[in-house]
């Protein structure tokens, strides 16, 4: 199925405003749909299209990027092995896994600067850093990021455009939802279990099956391992991946490298890491030393929470020791009656709903009195002050890491937020959001 994503109107966005005077690049995670959003845009936006797969293009195509000193007889060969018209400022030509042929994306220079056709690239961006060792990079690209698809895509793909539309009203209104909260409880669990990767989501949508849906995700997951594994042979990357919901369920406040990996700490797998945030498959909270506006100032690079890019792929690693997560799993999760801790499921949901409201994403911890931790589990910056989250997965009695920090640091902070499983209420100065309201602050 083709579904419809924010970042089509951001491509629109590019055609219009650059009119050929750059390339698009989109870059994501593996399987988050990247190839099919770039020639659907293609299908409706153009008269004609070519679109280069270079994972699978035959010879002779890939030999038209050794040399590149004459266009004319580039395109005229193009046309020709693709059996495909092109008209100048009316077709485009996709670049689909561009990292694999590094001659290609340099090439985007000299195609965009001639601005007979537009250009659109796709590609990881972890192969994209790492395949450009003898190239040029083009500085004439305009770069866009397609995450998994977030709760409002996810409506969409279930033929629903009404009520994200209506929960933003209530969302303006400040209200609680009363009798529609328990469904909507229920639609955001769901968009929880399946996910935000389109493959999953077709699954969902043709089957009807969670077990179905469960074997698309570990197939996908089977993927990023490998890939894990093509840039650090150790086997670190793969281990720290699988570790993560263990990590978040320990509720340790950063993620524990040593006990994951012996005789290994932040610093020694640093470089690991930072290959898995390139490849988008994960992100990353950072703690910060001093919460104030300016963050990334004070964020403590060896000391981070790691969360699952896709919280559908989190709740299938979570259930990993298994053949498969029986669909009485997913039927327990779905009516909220499991016999477990979800919070680290649902505090993993809220990284992925900030992120794709292009937040970037800190925390902050300190001592209290008695040899334990205040936490405040996301830090948001907004105009001069500061919004502080913290996270309960079901109901809450007090609040305590939240009043205190407010109090602690009551010259920074401006709005206070807890986010629940609960409808909307205040309790004296702090916000009480059900976890669906986050898409919007």
């Amino acid at each position: 199925m083709i579904f419809k994503r924010k970042l089509y109107q951001k491509m629109l966005q590019w055609k219009s405003e650059r009119n050929g005077s750059t390339a698009l690049l989109i870059k994501g995670a593996r399987r988050v749909g990247k190839s099919t959003l770039a020639e659907e845009f293609a299908k409706n936006e153009y008269k004609t299209y070519i679109l280069i797969d270079f994972a699978r293009t035959s010879r002779e195509i890939n030999s038209l990027f050794d040399d590149m000193s004459n266009l004319d007889f580039f395109f005229m060969r193009l046309q020709v092995e693709t059996g495909i018209t092109l008209y100048k400022r009316e077709s485009v030509i996709i670049f689909d896994e561009v990292q694999l042929k590094p001659a290609a994306r340099q090439a985007i220079k000299y195609l965009v600067q001639d601005g007979r056709y537009d250009y659109i690239e796709t590609g990881s961006l972890l192969s994209l850093k790492r395949n450009v060792k003898d190239i040029v990079i083009p500085s004439e690209e305009t770069r866009l990021t397609l995450q998994p698809m977030d709760f409002e895509e996810f409506y969409w793909a279930l033929g629903n455009e009404t009520t994200f539309n209506i929960l933003r009203q209530f969302w303006e209104m400040k209200r609680p939802l009363e009798g529609s909260h328990r469904k909507l409880m229920r639609d955001l669990r769901l968009y929880m279990l399946v996910g935000g990767m389109p493959q999953a989501v077709d699954t969902y949508m043709q089957t009807n099956n969670m077990q179905f849906v469960d074997a698309k995700k570990r197939e996908i997951i089977e993927l990023y391992k490998e890939d894990f594994n093509k840039i650090d042979s150790t086997g670190r990357a793969s281990q720290l991946f699988a570790a993560i919901p263990a990590q978040l369920t320990g509720n340790a406040g950063r993620y524990q490298i040593s006990s994951v990996i012996e005789n290994q700490d932040a610093q020694r797998v640093a470089s690991v890491v930072a290959d898995m945030a390139d490849s988008m498959t994960i992100s990353l909270a950072y703690h910060v030393n001093e919460p104030n506006v300016g963050m990334p100032l004070s964020q403590n690079i060896y000391r981070y929470k790691m969360f699952l890019a896709d919280t559908g792929l989190f709740v299938t690693l979570a259930f990993w020791d298994k053949d498969y997560t029986e669909n009485t799993i997913y039927s327990k999760l779905l009516s909220d009656k499991l016999d477990a801790n979800l919070g680290y499921v649902y505090e993993n949901l809220i990284a992925q709903m900030l992120r794709a409201s292009g937040n970037e994403l800190f925390y902050y911890t300190f001592p209290t009195d008695n040899n334990h931790n205040y936490e405040i589990d996301f830090l948001l910056s907004r105009g001069n002050k500061l919004l502080p989250i913290e996270v309960k997965s079901s109901g809450y009695k007090t609040h305590k890491s939240l009043d205190v920090f407010c109090k602690k640091y009551s010259a920074h902070v401006g709005e206070r937020v807890l986010l629940f499983t609960k409808d909307y209420k205040k309790d004296g100065a702090t916000t009480c959001l059900p976890i669906y309201f986050t898409p919007f602050l």
